[in-house]
């Protein structure tokens, strides 16, 4: 009898160890992506999309309030790319075990000339220092969903900056919304009037797929 219990003990013994190492590796890379610097960098950077997001929402509306209904469209086509920003950057997110979190604070809607300037400083930021620092950490941790999804934006960025110049340098033409934006659904790349060119340059989507937003 005492045999067959001492049986019973090494037996749940045996069974406890095997599964506390097969569930050692989940825990390690649980804990690894806690502790990981590029979770805390896709955190800032949902954060940071999120609120372009809103923010380029309501520099539209006041765009369209000052007649510059071409700039309206272009904040809003911006809007979208943010928008694909965030949900690229949330899904990385979830995939490292953390919830995707943004505290959406809109800052004071001014003039149009005004609210082009600020998104040049933030566009142009985001594309020379932030997602580069930001890819620097991805490549260290051999991160290759966030270096993908960090990419996607810093390309979108520097696009969008170029449009807001354009825009702030000839305001006064851009009154009349004609051809309008084009977006692209994955990584947000976007464009005036109609793709040029067959798939994205960036993440080669077909361009066809693209989104017009007028």
């Amino acid at each position: 009898m005492v045999r067959n219990i001492s049986k019973l003990h090494f037996s749940l013994f045996t069974a406890i160890m095997f599964v506390m190492t097969m569930m050692s590796p989940a825990l390690s890379s649980a804990s690894a992506a806690k502790d990981s610097k590029t979770l805390e960098n896709l955190q800032a950077a949902f954060n940071g999309e999120s609120n372009a997001h809103a923010k380029y929402l309501a520099y539209s509306k006041k765009a369209e309030e000052e007649g510059y209904l071409k700039v309206a469209a272009l904040f809003r086509a911006a809007s979208a790319a943010e928008e694909i920003h965030f949900n690229n950057h949330a899904r990385v997110i979830k995939s490292m075990g953390a919830i995707p979190k943004a505290e959406i604070k809109l800052p004071e809607i001014k003039s149009t000339k005004e609210n082009l300037a600020d998104a040049i400083k933030g566009e142009t930021y985001e594309e020379t220092v932030m997602y580069p620092e930001f890819l620097v950490q991805a490549e260290k941790e051999k991160n290759n969903d966030a270096i993908q999804t960090f990419t996607y934006a810093k390309a979108a960025e520097g696009e969008h900056a170029k449009l807001y110049k354009k825009a702030l340098s000839n305001l006064d033409n851009w009154k009349v919304a004609d051809a309008g934006f084009s977006v692209c659904p994955v990584c947000g790349y976007t464009v005036e009037g109609t793709p040029a060119f067959t798939s994205c340059p960036v993440c080669a989507t077909p361009a066809k797929a693209y989104k017009l937003i007028n």
